[in-house]
């Protein structure tokens, strides 16, 4: 990812919608999909490139991506293990719950992996459409498309 910070955005016809992202020192700051692009982005960037190519249909899991989280430790150790989610593949909740590191399927823990994956700064890198009971902090109708896109 490149080095300086910026805005990329480019439309796309399958989703509905822009995909938008925001980057700082070759981390990945937030993902979002307005209807609108924020008038400062370019439609050029690798992982634009990348995540066209998978809107397209190309297999990427994007854990290679550097995401900057500024999240609560728990909240973090949750989005970590929702990358583990391989593409094409789903969890429930409760399963998310148990293979996050230091977390039981309780109900406080699974409280705790909803509130995550609501405050995921960067949905489709942290695929938390993979979660099929969980919310995501992608738009319905753009968490759906992700969903049909991988058969899940």
């Amino acid at each position: 990812m490149e080095e300086e910070a910026g805005i990329a955005a480019r439309e796309s016809p399958f989703l509905g919608r822009t995909v938008q992202l925001g980057y700082a020192a070759g981390k990945v700051l937030r993902v979002s999909f307005p209807t609108e692009p924020d008038d400062e982005a370019s439609p050029d960037h690798p992982l634009l490139d990348r995540i066209f190519a998978y809107l397209e249909g190309e297999t990427d899991d994007f854990r290679d991506v550097s995401v900057a989280l500024t999240l609560p430790t728990d909240q973090r150790s949750v989005l970590e293990a929702v990358r583990q989610v391989g593409y094409g593949e789903d969890v429930d909740v409760a399963a998310l719950t148990r293979a996050t590191p230091g977390m039981d399927a309780d109900d406080e823990d699974q409280r705790l992996v909803r509130e995550a994956l609501a405050a995921n700064p960067a949905p489709l890198v942290i695929p938390d459409h993979r979660v099929r009971d969980g919310p995501s902090a992608a738009p319905p109708e753009v968490e759906q498309r992700l969903r049909s896109l991988e058969e899940l």
